[in-house]
């Protein structure tokens, strides 16, 4: 993964089009429990294709891959695709806060031929909208080197790809295994063990849960929540609530926060005025004992001796009757534009982007992500990727994460803040969810 992306600005009313947010860091500005503060304008995100005379051999591409290694990893896809196809891709590369935050704008004007975003909710609103083309030819081609589950998040609502998926990665506790045999830690399965583990990280003067979930990163919080809600009251009712089916107020709901009040007193202090990065180096210093995070805290390491040590296990069983059988598990790709200048070279560069050797490129690169494509050569996978795949395969069901089940503007000015400020007071939280439920009507219709 390449990070995830800022919350929107600002949300518009019912029936407009927010500027969605993605899967990476985010900012939250106002809103229901937030501040009133004013938002500094940033540079839009902008299409770098020509006019009616755009080059033939030329495709662009809008990438928010703007970190280094995605960057690096995008470029070693494209210079592939050249190689195979004789065709340039121009490249625009924008980072992830200003591309979420632009990017209705940019697709209502004048967008790259192909862009990066996300799979499921997030492709199915912009194919509703009109704002992406559709591609079952391109699937003609492609889709045999896809599962069901896949092809299923790449699909709009009705029935049509407009989306080819890249790669994926799953979310998890994460932790050093050198760590664990020092102090003669052992891993746990179900949520008590959990709980006394971290009780006992706290003993033994360790933070036993990274937490950085300040400024822009407030969204990192909804992996624990997710999961909290997933091993609770079970995967069907998780992604009723985040559609907006269920009540907030539900038994059910606060019995999540209840669990998680239990946890909270062995989160790592002042995990609002900390980062993620930050959060996830202490896990890396062995300051603090586990983090629940993605895969993508492999970003955060350039010794190789420290990612052999780093290890996770699934978040722990609360109810048996849904154990470990869901896994968070967010899946990233390309779109095409409403009106591609090149066409036929952008569905050739999708045809490419969708085929193990676009994997292959991908992944030499970036060892933080998993490929989707079931024909992609596995081999180089490092010990981390080989048991996340693992852990995605034995899933009996897969989400995204919360701002990719649910309405942006809703997990973004309502659920964030509220989930935010709950954890910095974590007692009972029946006004919280009082306050979420009364805005739920607005985001969501029967």
């Amino acid at each position: 993964m390449t990070q995830r992306s800022r919350i929107p600005l600002a949300v518009p009313g019912p029936g407009a089009v927010p500027a969605l947010p993605g899967p990476g860091r985010r900012k939250v500005v106002g809103g229901l429990f937030g501040a009133g503060a004013a938002a500094l304008a940033a540079p839009l995100l902008t299409g770098c294709g020509g006019g009616a005379g755009a080059d033939p051999k030329t495709v662009t591409f809008g990438s928010n891959g703007a970190d280094a290694t995605p960057k690096s990893a995008y470029e070693a896809v494209t210079k592939a695709f050249t190689k195979d196809s004789g065709l340039k891709v121009k490249t625009n590369t924008v980072d992830h806060d200003t591309f979420q935050k632009s990017i209705t704008s940019y697709l209502q004007g004048t967008p790259d031929d192909v862009f990066t975003w996300f799979a499921g909710y997030r492709m199915q609103y912009f194919a509703k909208k009109g704002l992406c083309s559709p591609l079952d030819d391109v699937w003609n081609k492609i889709g045999d080197g896809f599962g069901e589950a896949t092809r299923q998040l790449s699909r709009g609502e009705d029935g049509t790809y407009y989306f080819v998926p890249l790669y994926n990665y799953p979310w998890a506790v994460f932790y050093r295994k050198s760590l664990f045999q020092e102090r003669g830690y052992e891993v746990p399965r179900k949520w008590d063990e959990f709980v006394a583990l971290a009780k006992q990280m706290k003993k033994d003067g360790l933070s036993p849960v990274a937490a950085g979930y300040g400024g822009g990163d407030s969204w990192s919080v909804l992996g624990a929540f997710d999961y909290l809600d997933l091993r609770a009251n079970g995967y069907d009712f998780h992604m009723s609530l985040l559609r907006g089916e269920v009540s907030w107020t539900d038994k059910r709901t606060a019995r999540v926060f209840d669990l998680w009040r239990e946890l909270t007193p062995y989160y790592q202090r002042s995990g609002g005025g900390r980062s993620w990065q930050d959060a996830a180096q202490s896990l890396l210093d062995k300051k603090s004992g586990m983090a629940v995070i993605g895969l993508f805290l492999g970003q955060q390491i350039t010794d190789e001796s420290i990612r052999s040590d780093i290890d996770f296990f699934a978040f722990p069983e609360i109810d048996p009757a849904h154990g470990q059988d869901a896994v968070e598990a967010p899946t990233d790709g390309f779109m095409l534009s409403r009106k591609p200048k090149n066409e036929d070279g952008a569905k050739k560069f999708l045809e490419f982007l969708g085929g193990a050797a676009a994997e292959q490129a991908y992944m030499g690169v970036d060892p933080s992500n998993l490929a989707v494509n079931e024909l992609t050569d596995t081999g180089s996978y490092n010990d981390l990727q080989k048991k996340s795949a693992e852990l995605i395969a034995s899933a009996r069901h897969i989400s995204q994460f919360a701002d990719r089940d649910s309405d942006p503007g809703f997990i973004s000015t309502v659920v964030l803040p509220g989930l935010t400020e709950w954890l910095g007071h974590p007692d009972d939280a029946t006004a919280t969810l009082k306050k979420i439920e009364s805005q739920r009507s607005r985001f969501f219709t029967a």
